[in-house]
């Protein structure tokens, strides 16, 4: 990371993260497609309309227009869902559908943040449901994201706020007069163009696997770039601790047994 700045006199810093392509490997919005679909809030087409999108967003191909008409789907297809059962199917696969995602790089680099003493932000465009638990794990101290209109514990389909675009850098700012943050000294990374204006209201902007027209404006406005490659699971598969439990008892039983009859063989 490059020297901060003397931060001024009262103000903290902090460390503004993307989620989706920067954090972790994949799309945090449609990553919990099987669990829902399982769950009954999903349909088979919807899901392949969001695999097909999905796969845009791996390739970089989601432009501008494309990406607010996956906002406006995502509004549609979600109205009516129930908020206590989507958090529900969150928090039951959370490790499953996120934690083998996690880029290591971006989990060292939270750590160095916070062994410096600055907060860590997540600022996604996904709903505060699906960031809020993927923050919690990661150890972020704030969270920036989209949320839904709630009525009656389901969703209207309409959007309170959409953490996208300029409404991050703007959110950003809001939390930054409350928190005291100085911006001039904070750091911000992103994959994508569209977090510009997010970039921009920093003194640290990163470009971390950076699209195309995000490496440009990198270059043009002497941001670094990063490359984040290796996604980890944060925890071990939860099947892996059981069968290694089993396996540890297992063992403990042999060992003790044998123990048992050796002392037998000598007593006779």
């Amino acid at each position: 990371m490059d020297e901060d700045p003397t931060p001024q006199d009262g103000l903290r810093e902090a460390a503004f993260f993307d989620l989706d392509k920067t954090i972790i490997a994949t799309s945090s919005a449609t990553a919990f497609s099987r669990p829902f679909l399982a769950g009954g809030l999903l349909t088979r087409r919807s899901v392949v309309r969001t695999a097909y999108a999905q796969l845009l967003y791996q390739l970089g191909g989601a432009d501008e227009d494309q990406t607010e008409r996956l906002r406006a789907q995502l509004s549609r297809m979600v109205a009516g869902w129930d908020v206590s059962q989507v958090s529900a199917i969150v928090a039951e696969t959370l490790h499953e559908s996120i934690d083998p995602t996690v880029y290591a790089e971006a989990v060292a680099l939270i750590a160095e943040h916070h062994d410096a003493g600055r907060d860590v932000v997540v600022v996604s465009a996904s709903g505060a449901e699906v960031v809020e638990p993927i923050a919690a794990i990661l150890g972020a101290d704030h969270v920036i994201a989209t949320r839904m209109n709630v009525l009656d514990g389901r969703y209207t389909g309409e959007i309170d706020f959409y953490a996208y675009g300029p409404n991050k850098a703007s959110a950003i700012r809001e939390l930054a007069e409350v928190e005291g943050f100085d911006l001039a000294a904070s750091y911000a990374y992103s994959d994508s163009v569209t977090d510009a204006p997010m970039l921009g209201a920093v003194g640290h902007a990163f470009a971390v696997n950076p699209d195309r027209a995000l490496r440009r404006l990198a270059v043009e406005r002497g941001w670094g770039t990063l490359s984040f490659v290796r996604p980890v699971p944060l925890f071990p598969p939860r099947a892996r601790i059981v069968t290694a439990g089993v396996v540890t008892l297992v063992a403990a039983g042999v060992l003790v047994t044998w123990l048992l009859l050796r002392r037998r063989r000598r007593s006779t």
